[in-house]
């Protein structure tokens, strides 16, 4: 047993401390920075909201909220509430473009607002996949087969491949962290020192950065929905609702689960 922690012992020179291990970290924060503020140039003034596009979702939203809340409110006003609602949906009153109804199905190509969005998010990612991808190459090129930091706890054989990234040693201790994997801790570890310097709302966060090289969103926009489509079906289930107010009976409810209470017979005191 000696022995065998006598072969696992290593010493690690202190230059790799301060030429390999140090320059990585900061390297990374300082990279995350310009790239916070580089998303930020990117981004430019924001856009005014679009009022109509947000009275559609808002106009479905209610008829959902009506839906749902049916129960609460008196038989009168519910059916106040869903003949005005489906008379609007059915009109479109409510729609953005009233005249594209029956133009067929959006093309959102066509869309000027969906190509900048679209345009908006491919160069958000790529101001994440850049940088990135020339820190991992320059840790790649310098310090292939690094060995930098040995964790202060033991830890499980599953964490091998994790933490030893560009060193294939079966032999070695799960506990030695190669340059490759010490770039993974701190893309995912820096939040906090991102978090701390940038603010929470900020554009250097790690989990982004692997989402965007895994491709997960570089998938373009959505096909437009049709709201004249989500109106009808709206109404047709606003339409579908048997309507039974809470507050029906209640007197007769409330009795019935408390009960009356029985009369307290007093009897003399005797003498």
């Amino acid at each position: 047993m000696s022995n065998n922690l006598e072969r696992q012992a290593m010493y690690l020179d202190s230059a790799i401390r301060d030429w390999v291990l140090i320059p990585i970290m900061f390297v990374m924060i300082l990279v995350g920075v310009l790239r916070h503020q580089v998303t930020l140039l990117l981004a430019g003034e924001p856009k005014k909201p679009d009022l109509k596009a947000i009275r559609e979702n808002k106009a479905l939203m209610r008829g959902a909220i009506l839906r749902n809340a049916a129960n609460y409110i008196p038989q009168q006003a519910f059916l106040n509430r869903r003949t005005f609602l489906t008379t609007a949906y059915e009109s479109g009153a409510y729609l953005k473009n009233p005249g594209a109804v029956n133009s067929g199905t959006p093309n959102p190509m066509a869309d000027p607002a969906g190509m900048e969005m679209m345009m908006d998010g491919m160069k958000k990612n790529m101001a994440m996949i850049i940088p990135q991808t020339i820190i991992m190459g320059w840790i790649n090129y310098f310090f292939s087969g690094f060995v930098l930091v040995r964790l202060p706890f033991p830890l499980t054989l599953r964490f091998k491949s994790m933490l030893q990234r560009g060193v294939e040693t079966a032999d070695m201790d799960v506990v030695w962290v190669s340059s490759l994997s010490w770039y993974f801790l701190n893309l995912f570890g820096l939040r906090g020192v991102y978090t701390l310097i940038l603010g929470e709302d900020n554009a250097a966060d790690g989990m982004k950065d692997m989402q965007a090289m895994g491709g997960m969103n570089m998938t373009p926009t959505g096909q437009p929905q049709d709201f004249n489509k989500l109106f009808l079906a709206e109404k047709e289930n606003l339409e579908l609702i048997q309507h039974e107010w809470n507050l029906d009976d209640i007197e007769d409810r409330v009795l019935k689960k408390y009960g009356r209470p029985s009369k307290i017979v007093v009897q003399p005191k005797r003498i």
